[in-house]
C-alpha cells in the first residue's frame, strides 16, 4: 500500500473512532445530567460542590467535552444514588447493543 493510501485509510479509521467516543462521551454526560436533576434536583454546581467534583470537570463532563475518569464515574454514580454497574447497564440500554467503539 503507498503512503497516500495508508494515511488515507488511517483518517477515516481515527475519523471513525473519534465519532465514535464523541458520542460515547456525550452519551455518559447525558446520562448523568438527566439523572442528576432526576435523583437530586441539584444543580450541576451544587452537585460538584457537594460531592467534591471540580465545577469545571462537571461542566465539561455533562457537555461531553472531556472523558470521565473511571474514579470520577464511580463517584458520580454514588453520588446520584445508583450503583456503577447499574449506571454502566443504563449507558448501555441508552448507546443500543450494536454500539461498539473497536471495529472488528
Amino acid at each position: 500500500m503507498d503512503n497516500a493510501k495508508y494515511y488515507k485509510s488511517y483518517y477515516v479509521y481515527m475519523q471513525r473512532k473519534d465519532e465514535k467516543t464523541l458520542h460515547l462521551r456525550k452519551t455518559v454526560g447525558e446520562l448523568i445530567r438527566t439523572t442528576r436533576v432526576s435523583n437530586t434536583k441539584l444543580s450541576a454546581n451544587k452537585f460538584s460542590n457537594e460531592y467534591d467534583i471540580g465545577n469545571g470537570n462537571m461542566s465539561r463532563i455533562e457537555n461531553g467535552i472531556v472523558d470521565c475518569k473511571f474514579i470520577t464515574f464511580w463517584k458520580i454514580a454514588e453520588a446520584l444514588g445508583v450503583k456503577p454497574s447499574e449506571f454502566v447497564k443504563l449507558l448501555e440500554d441508552k448507546l443500543g447493543k450494536d454500539f461498539k467503539l473497536i471495529d472488528e
